[in-house]
């Protein structure tokens, strides 16, 4: 990462900005060029380890009334386990990855810059695998920043819950 210096927090949202303040979260922003923001990309581009890239992504339950979302935090190299670990920290029978609209209308972020920092009035769930990495890099909240941090950090948000077994590596073939 050694021609991707850190930068102004003024590229980053509002929300995601004062919710880094007020958790004392230490970190370091990235700028992005919107068409590296996914992880694929960015990480191609910036020469960073999948293994140091942190998604979050959001679900929501499928056929329940009323409908539950929650936050999900995983590494880059592993696929969230949706349909077992995610159904059961929710309380349902079914859920799935939040599409793009649902997503934008309860975090206010678009796909590609979503990141835990800033959201409310959902659970938060960190794969126990990512707190195993020196630092990740994540979205700041939308498609022109990236936060690097000790993801350690990520438990200084309120009402974070780490979880083993949140996410597994994919079967090799």
């Amino acid at each position: 990462m050694t021609n991707h210096d850190a930068v102004s927090t003024d590229i980053l949202m509002p929300a995601v900005r004062d919710a880094l303040a007020s958790s004392g979260i230490a970190h370091q922003v990235l700028a992005c060029a919107d068409e590296l923001s996914d992880t694929a990309a960015f990480c191609a581009h910036y020469d960073v380890s999948l293994e140091r890239a942190a998604n979050t992504i959001v679900v929501t339950s499928r056929k329940a009334e009323p409908s539950v979302q929650a936050v999900c935090v995983v590494l880059g190299t592993t696929r969230l386990d949706v349909n077992s670990k995610v159904k059961e920290l929710l309380g349902v029978k079914r859920a799935s990855f939040a599409d793009a609209e649902l997503t934008v209308d309860r975090t206010g972020m678009v796909i590609g810059g979503v990141t835990p920092f800033g959201i409310a009035g959902m659970p938060i769930y960190v794969d126990s695998a990512v707190l195993e990495q020196p630092e990740v890099i994540m979205g700041g909240g939308n498609r022109t920043s990236k936060l690097r941090l000790d993801p350690k950090e990520l438990v200084k948000l309120p009402g974070v819950q780490v979880v083993q077994g949140l996410a597994k590596r994919p079967e090799p073939g």
